[in-house]
């Protein structure tokens, strides 16, 4: 598996939700990462592909505003997100180095919708 940094083998990660992509990225340049091309239990992958396709459901895009329970729903997202980076260092070994980027989209935000 390799990015943008050139490198044969990327081996700082960082678990990061986004819209659209997969929830791993390159932490050195900030390459989005296929799950496919990583050593992990298809288990966990699924599970990965499930919290990323979740990222948002606490913000109404079209309207800019963040709904009702959304600073709950962020803070769900964010522990599992926790939970889901401890599983791939489990997996991974200490050969990988793999980090958390929690969502802070609610904190800018005065009042949830």
């Amino acid at each position: 598996m390799s990015c943008l940094c050139g490198q044969s083998l990327t081996l700082n990660l960082k678990v990061e939700g986004e819209i659209g992509a997969d929830a791993l990225w390159c932490e050195s340049c900030g390459c989005n990462l296929d799950l496919e091309e990583l050593p992990l239990s298809k288990r966990l992958k699924n599970r990965l592909m499930n919290w990323s396709a979740n990222y948002g459901s606490w913000y109404d895009w079209e309207n800019d505003v963040v709904v009702q329970g959304g600073v709950k729903l962020e803070i769900e997202h964010n522990q599992e997100g926790i939970v889901l980076t401890e599983e791939i260092k489990n997996e991974l070994g200490v050969i990988y180095k793999v980090v958390f980027s929690p969502s802070d989209t609610v904190s800018s935000y005065k009042n949830e919708g």
